[in-house]
Order: structure tokens, then C-alpha cells, then sequence
């Protein structure tokens, strides 16, 4: 009997009912210090991304979301903001900004920010009174602050180790100058945690969410949305040691995921629906299971969370099939749309992660000593064949810039270049995320590959880059940037964001199920498989031998009759 998941080829499944843009729309992730530098400092801006926003409608895509642009001392790439209502002059102005946005929406391209609500810089004001403060005080209430353990309390108040590395509490100097009370911070040293159980800092980031939306953004994807609340009490906890950093595949952690953080989005979600145009939430929320990642957007919550569990499944048919089935099924159950996902700034490159045989938790990234490394070609294909099959299911799809050229993860970064905290806070032992980061390649030739005039890139590009830049891929028609560009054009000519899908059998090392009359199939073992006879190949994601499909491979086909 073939391992599918139960009720495969009898049941239709169906994404929610609506017209909100949000459950169906492609949305293209700009990691904007790596996507285009208008003024040659090396560093990607928003007037690059206004330059290049004819190239995202060209590609297809409905909406675009930015990471971090707001002021920010840039510890942690932005993630570390020390002003929620402004624009890092690295990045340009607010005029910048809005100009981008308009320029957007003339092209019919929705904008989402990026919202770091668990965490501020520690240049942030709120932080730099806190320091000033006495114990107690208001100004500390903002953050986690606590008195430490032992005499004198010079140990942390509990043993919580930070997703970077080493301890998760940092102890101050009172004003006095004497030792004083330890601060949390689940990540940098540098980005202290908000109490996220004081209401001032729920009416501020309520403030904070108005401002944008008065500018007239279209949602906000917010990072680490399963953290703002910590367990009370903050009691001891040891994560799994080959676990992943982000607590995607642990349960009950007493800083990911509580049941007070619904709290916030149910009354996030009352502050957007006050504004005309379905403006959208999405979680990043990384949670053991599809079940309590469907929690997250339950109707009167948040509109979309990324399906990391889809996102992190293997290159195995069976896995790949029960991932998809049981996405659909959770989400459905709360009337949301499952958001799919491959790669994104914080994970290995699907073209290289697919082909890893070795684990590779989320965030440990891989580099120069990483054995074996991926094979490019094999990555590549797998890549291709994930994207197709991706594009062809009912809900939203997010993509990362680079993908749409089958950029692979730059592995070969010299030590003295590299600047994601997690390569400092454990001394050289992760990689971390510098590898999916690096500025993309624009032209085959000429300075920083078309990324700027001047050459300058703040993380250094592969030599290979040229082969994958967009000005080489846009003349041929077998591109990987061809390929999406075809896909995304089939799926709104055919509206495959919505509707049902209806499960085929083809074999066990193979997904393939039907939507409408387009049938899709995706070879995920080792033997070429058999399409049904007939078939009419509507786009692949490699060379076909008639009407049989190579390992590997993808392709999107209709039937005679």
C-alpha cells in the first residue's frame, strides 16, 4: 500500500472563503540592505527598492514586505530598533519611504513593514531611562528587569540561555555605580525584552501601528510574534541540545508561545480593522505543531503565520505530502489560509537546504568547514521543483528576494566579513545568517553585479553571482527567474490561491494532486516516474523525457478529455 496520508484521494480541501487580497496574494520578501543601493555606500536602500519595483511587477508578485528599515544602531541587522516611527538614514528618509509605498501602489504592489514588538535596541530612549532608573520605577516596568540570585544577586534570576548564545540576562550598574538588576534579553545583549504585561507598552505599539497605517501601509509581519510573553514566575528551563533556537520543535518553553500573547493580536486586530483595505498581520511564529500555529490566526487574531513546518519538511514525498495535508486541515479549521513558505532571511536558501545531508538546526547556517557541502546542481533542481509545487497550492505564498534566480546560500564568506550575532555569541561555532543575506546580483557584470555604481557590498558577493544575476537570466527562456515568472502568471491566470485541491496517486516517492483541470506532480525519488498518458505539459521545472518525469523535477500538466 502506497504510505499516503489518510483520506488522500478522496476529500477536496479547501482554503477559507473571502476576498481579502491577503489569502491568495504572493508576497515578496526585500531584505532592503541587500536588494538595491541607490547612493554606492554598500548598503541597500528605499530609493533602490523604488529603482527595481518594475522588475517585482514584471515577476508577478501582489505585495512586498520589508525587513527592519527603522532607525536602529544595526547589532542585529535592524532587528534591534531604537525608533519605532522613523526611517534609518541607511536606508534613506521617511519621504524615502513614502515615496516607495506610492510608487507601489501605482503598480498595484501591496506594502507590509516589519514590526519587532518583543524586543527594543538598548539605544532605544525607553531602555537608556531605564538605566537611569531606580528598581521599581516605571521606566524599569517597561522591561523585564529582576533582582538577581544569590548573595548580593550576583546570579541570573533563572538559567535561560539566549537564542544567540550564552546567558539570556545581563546585569546593569545602578547609577550609583554599584551592581544592580539583571534585564532579559532573548536574544542580543543589545535588545532588551519589553513586559509585554505593562499596559504603556501595549498603547505605545498601539500608537506605533497607527502611524503606519495613517502613512498607508497594507500590514506588518511581525518577528517573533510567539515571544512577547514569558511564563510566570520565569522558571528554569533547558531546551533539547539539538533542538532548533527558535522553539519550532519543542513544547512548553516558558518564553515561546504562551497564552496571553493571544491577547495582544486579538487587540492588534481591533486597531487595524478600524482601517479601510484588509490590512494584514502575519506571525512569525516558530511552534511545535500546525495545530498551535493555526492558534495564531484564528479570526479574531491574525491573518496569516508562516508555515515553518512546511518550510523546514525534507526532500521526501511522504513527509512533503502529510506537511501539506495537515496544513490545509489545520488552518482551514479556523477559517484561515495556509502561508507558504521556502526560504527566508533566517534559514539556509531552499536551493542549498534542500540538497544539505546533513541537520542543520534553524539559524546554524553553514560555511567554509561545512561537510558535505550541497551539491549546487542537485540543490538547484530541488529548488525548482519545490517552487513549483508551492506556487500551485490554494493560499498565500511568500518568497525571498534571490529565490526568483535560484540563488544558492554563499558558504564561502572570509571570518572578518561576517555579522550575525549568533557567529560572535558562540565564538565562531554557527554561521548564523550572513550566508542568505548576501546582496543580490543584478547585472553579470560591472561593479557589486549591478547591486550599486561603486562596487561597494556590505557582505562580500560570490565570484559565481554572475551566472545568477537577473539581467543574464531575463534572455532565457530556462531561467530559474523565466520559470517563476511563468508560474506566478499561471497561478493568477487560474486563481490558484483559492479553491480546493484533490490528492492523485502516482506512486510513493511522488506528490501530485489536482486543482481544477491542472494536475501537478513532483518526482521526489530516485526513478524517473510515469505521467498518465496524455498529458499535456502546462510548465516544469526541468527537462522533461516525453512524458516521463526525472528525479527531482516538477511539472504542472492537463489531461485530453
Amino acid at each position: 500500500m502506497i504510505p499516503y496520508p489518510d483520506r488522500m484521494a478522496e476529500i477536496e480541501q479547501s482554503s477559507a472563503p473571502g476576498s481579502e487580497w491577503w489569502r491568495t496574494a504572493v508576497i515578496y520578501q526585500i531584505y532592503p540592505r541587500s536588494f538595491a543601493d541607490a547612493n554606492g555606500d554598500g548598503i541597500g536602500d528605499l530609493p533602490g527598492i523604488t529603482a527595481h519595483l518594475d522588475a517585482l511587477s514584471e515577476l508577478g508578485v501582489d505585495a512586498i514586505w520589508l525587513s527592519p528599515f527603522m532607525p536602529s544602531p544595526q547589532k542585529d541587522a535592524g532587528y534591534d530598533v531604537s525608533d519605532y516611527r522613523g526611517v534609518d538614514e541607511l536606508f534613506g528618509t521617511l519621504d524615502d519611504f513614502d515615496a516607495m509605498l506610492a510608487a507601489a501602489h501605482a503598480r498595484g504592489i501591496r506594502v507590509i513593514v516589519d514590526l519587532v514588538p518583543n524586543h527594543s535596541s538598548d539605544q532605544h530612549r525607553w531602555f537608556q531611562e531605564a538605566l537611569k532608573a531606580a528598581p521599581g520605577s516605571r521606566e524599569r516596568a517597561r522591561y523585564i528587569f529582576r533582582d538577581g540570585k544569590g548573595p548580593g544577586g550576583e546570579l541570573p534570576p533563572n538559567n535561560w540561555e539566549s537564542v544567540f548564545g550564552g546567558g539570556m540576562w545581563t546585569r546593569v550598574t545602578e547609577p550609583d555605580g554599584t551592581p544592580g538588576q539583571w534585564y532579559l534579553h532573548i536574544f542580543d545583549v543589545s535588545q532588551p525584552d519589553f513586559d509585554w504585561t505593562n499596559e504603556e507598552v501595549r498603547e505605545e505599539f498601539r500608537g506605533v501601528l497607527r502611524f503606519w497605517l495613517d502613512r498607508g501601509v497594507d500590514g506588518f509581519r511581525v518577528d517573533v510574534a510567539h515571544g512577547l510573553i514569558k511564563k510566570d514566575g520565569l522558571p528554569d528551563y533547558t531546551p533539547s541540545p539539538d533542538g532548533g533556537s527558535m522553539g519550532g520543535d519543542q513544547d512548553d518553553v516558558p518564553y515561546w508561545g504562551q497564552p496571553g500573547v493571544h491577547d495582544v493580536y486579538r487587540d492588534w486586530h481591533r486597531v487595524l480593522a478600524a482601517y479601510d483595505g484588509d490590512r494584514a498581520l502575519c506571525a512569525e511564529a516558530w511552534l511545535p505543531t500546525l495545530e498551535k500555529t493555526a492558534l495564531w490566526v484564528r479570526p479574531d487574531e491574525m491573518n496569516q503565520a508562516f508555515n515553518f513546518n512546511y518550510l523546514m519538511t525534507p526532500w521526501d514525498a511522504t513527509e512533503l505530502r502529510t506537511v501539506i495535508r495537515d496544513s490545509l486541515d489545520a488552518f482551514g479549521a479556523v477559517g484561515a489560509p495556509s502561508t507558504w513558505v521556502l526560504s527566508n532571511h533566517d534559514v539556509v536558501r531552499h536551493a542549498s537546504r534542500l540538497a544539505l545531508t546533513i541537520d542543520n538546526p534553524q539559524g546554524e547556517g553553514i560555511g567554509p568547514a561545512t561537510e558535505p557541502k550541497p551539491d549546487r546542481a542537485l540543490g538547484l533542481a530541488r529548488a525548482r521543483a519545490a517552487t513549483t509545487v508551492m506556487l500551485s497550492l490554494p493560499g498565500s505564498a511568500y518568497l525571498y528576494q534571490g529565490e526568483e534566480l535560484g540563488l544558492p546560500e554563499a558558504m564561502e564568506i572570509p571570518d572578518e566579513f561576517r555579522q550575525d550575532p549568533s557567529w560572535f555569541r558562540t565564538n565562531g561555532e554557527r554561521y548564523g545568517r550572513d550566508g542568505c543575506r548576501v546582496p543580490l546580483p543584478w547585472t553579470a557584470a560591472g561593479p557589486a553585479y549591478g547591486f550599486n555604481d561603486t562596487g561597494a557590498s556590505w557582505l562580500p558577493q560570490p565570484a559565481e553571482w554572475a551566472e545568477y544575476a537577473r539581467g543574464a537570466e531575463e534572455v532565457s527562456a530556462d531561467s530559474t527567474l523565466s520559470l517563476y515568472k511563468t508560474l506566478l502568471r499561471l497561478r493568477a491566470e487560474r486563481g490558484l490561491g483559492s479553491g480546493s485541491l484533490v490528492w492523485e496517486d502516482l506512486g510513493a516517492d511522488s506528490v501530485a494532486f489536482r486543482r481544477g483541470d491542472l494536475h501537478v506532480a513532483a518526482n521526489l525519488g530516485d526513478a524517473p516516474l510515469a505521467l498518465p498518458s496524455g498529458a499535456s505539459i502546462v510548465v516544469r521545472s526541468g527537462p522533461l523525457d516525453g512524458d516521463v518525469l526525472p528525479p527531482n523535477t516538477a511539472a504542472w500538466y492537463t489531461l485530453a478529455g
